[in-house]
């Protein structure tokens, strides 16, 4: 059973469903609530396994078939830009292709494109191999994104009353890939090399494609009037977006830059460094479905997750290296601690999101229905990747030329910009509101006229 909706939150209408006892529609809703976790749970951990696998060892391997960093993180990176457009392009036409469709297409594409990923070693070295890396990976964004935008928008089609603690929920799921892809990729490399890393996960996710066919509703919705450039015009959201921009920035960046720089300063085997990864993708899982829940229940405190989330997140990026104007010894355990304070800031940062984009959608007069949701979820998807294409990128190239521990602390600086934004905004909303609830108090000078006697 669901927990009690919060007053203040986002609602849907239970859709189409046919008139009956309440009784029965809860069985039903019941029912199919728990097929949608299991489908969105899957994806979840899959996709976030065959994504995070490639950090403790693909920088390595590229380098041996001649690829710079900066191409690396470019490869990291272009994944980011493709999932940007087709978000897009899937959160628009959602309705029309059908939610269920696009997800299950999508993990199949995905799970296709990871085998593939695994076979480039036999590419030769050089632009052939560059050239391949890039297309396996822009395949493997544009199935990501059909079934990531999919899968959010029937969640919060299922859970109306509780989308914060669902998705908060569901980053278990994500956590848990990113806590399981690294050291199982670096396991599997080092004892079976290349390949084997990438087929084995590749085929976990396509095992799970009959199953999703077999257990995932169906929801069908008229087509919306609305528009991205709508939603993403409106103020508040289009902040929402920047907070989520920097946020997966951040994320990013790690990517083609944190194993190099474990690497070369701790003297790691790459199986090891999979293991620094754990701090970060393990406090995430765990703290997400506590500000999920707080979220729902605490509908105000979602800003001040917002906000201080990111302040959290900027400071965790000035010590990852530490930056050198601290004169702070770089050592092992301190970098896994600032991981560990880093996933749990993320998750106070990104759990609210959602939430308030859709809140502030249906205040402005968007309709409630799947048409919004997949707005909302491309939108999400979109901007998501905009900060994880420029992270990987520029983490890239400033690694290169600044080194790590300047590079963190350019990256912390975006997301304090963030953060500080997001907080003048809501303190500006609060002080608008109030001044509108005095305006509309009974007792004003014009009301007090109106009741006087013409004659005193």
């Amino acid at each position: 059973m669901d927990a009690p909706g919060d007053p203040e939150g986002p609602r849907l209408p239970r859709g189409d469903d046919p008139p009956g006892s309440a009784r029965e529609t809860a069985r039903q809703l019941s029912r199919e609530q728990l097929f949608v976790l299991i489908s969105a749970a899957s994806i979840n951990l899959g996709s976030m396994m065959c994504y995070s696998i490639l950090g403790p060892f693909f920088p390595k391997e590229a380098e041996k078939k001649g690829v710079s960093n900066t191409v690396t993180g470019m490869i990291f990176g272009c994944y980011a830009l493709f999932d940007l457009l087709a978000s897009l392009v899937f959160g628009k036409y959602l309705v029309q292709i059908g939610a269920k469709f696009m997800f299950v297409a999508g993990m199949f594409v995905s799970g296709g494109v990871t085998i593939l990923f695994g076979v480039l070693d036999q590419v030769p070295e050089g632009p052939i191999f560059i050239a391949m890396c890039f297309l396996v990976r822009v395949a493997d964004a544009v199935s990501f994104a059909a079934a990531i935008t999919a899968s959010f928008s029937i969640l919060v089609k299922a859970f109306p009353n509780n989308v914060a603690t669902v998705l908060g929920s569901l980053e278990i799921f994500s956590g848990l890939g990113l806590v399981l892809g690294p050291p199982l990729g670096g396991f599997l490399y080092q004892s079976f090399g290349y390949e084997v890393p990438f087929i084995f996960l590749g085929c976990i996710v396509l095992l799970m494609v009959p199953l999703n066919m077999y257990i995932l509703p169906n929801y069908d919705s008229d087509p919306g009037e609305h528009s991205f450039w709508k939603l993403i015009t409106l103020p508040k959201v289009a902040l929402i977006a920047f907070v989520i921009n920097s946020l997966s920035a951040c994320f990013g960046f790690l990517d083609p830059t944190l194993s190099l720089f474990v690497l070369e300063k701790f003297n790691l085997p790459a199986g090891y460094v999979g293991l620094v990864f754990l701090g970060l993708a393990l406090s995430y899982a765990i703290s997400s479905p506590l500000f999920g829940l707080l979220s729902d229940k605490i509908p105000h405190l979602r800003k001040w997750f917002l906000v201080w989330g990111n302040i959290i997140t900027a400071g965790c990026y000035m010590l990852l290296g530490p930056i050198p104007i601290l004169h702070i010894k770089s050592q092992l355990w301190l970098l896994v601690l600032i991981l560990v304070l880093n996933g749990i800031s993320a998750g106070m940062s990104i759990i609210p999101t959602i939430p308030e984009i859709l809140s502030c959608a249906y205040e402005n007069g968007f309709e409630e229905g799947l048409s919004t949701l997949g707005l909302v979820s491309g939108l999400f998807s979109a901007t998501w990747s905009v900060g994880a294409f420029i992270g990987p990128t520029l983490g890239g190239f400033l690694y290169e030329k600044i080194g790590f521990e300047w590079a963190a602390a350019v990256q912390g600086l975006w997301s304090l910009t963030s953060g500080l934004t997001m907080g003048l905004f809501y303190l500006w909303e609060h002080s608008r509101r109030r001044r509108s609830k005095l305006q509309n108090i009974p007792g004003t000078e014009e009301e007090r006229t109106a009741l006087l006697p013409d004659d005193i």
